[in-house]
């Protein structure tokens, strides 16, 4: 019974300085723009500015009077973000709500035409 004990504590130990394998994420790939550098993670998620986000995604569609299509490019923690949101909160409303807080939302590209 001892030798059973001191098997299961040695083994706690070793797991114990080993970390018991809770690697964080790592880069696995860099993306600049013009706007942001952002990172894909080895889990699927997305960082930028030391913030880690759920989603990234490529939001499509023509702004009020404009001649063109415009892609938003956001990392975001939230699922679903419309055209309308992306646009206003890309830097062109006057309405401060209408920007995200920095954990939800970052725009990490745009282009137009």
């Amino acid at each position: 019974m001892k030798k059973a004990t001191a098997l299961v504590l040695a083994l706690v130990c070793v797991l114990g300085i080993l970390g018991c394998g809770n690697q964080p994420p790592e880069r696995t790939k860099t993306f600049e723009s013009d706007f942001k550098t952002y990172y894909k993670m080895s889990d699927g998620t997305w960082e930028c500015n030391g913030h880690i986000y759920k989603y990234r995604m490529e939001i499509k569609g023509t702004m009020p009077n404009a001649a063109a299509e415009s892609t938003f490019v956001y990392l975001s923690n939230i699922k679903n973000i419309s055209f309308e949101q992306a646009w206003r909160a890309a830097g062109l409303s006057s309405n401060l709500e209408d920007y995200f807080d920095v954990d939800d939302a970052v725009l990490v590209d745009w282009t137009a035409g």
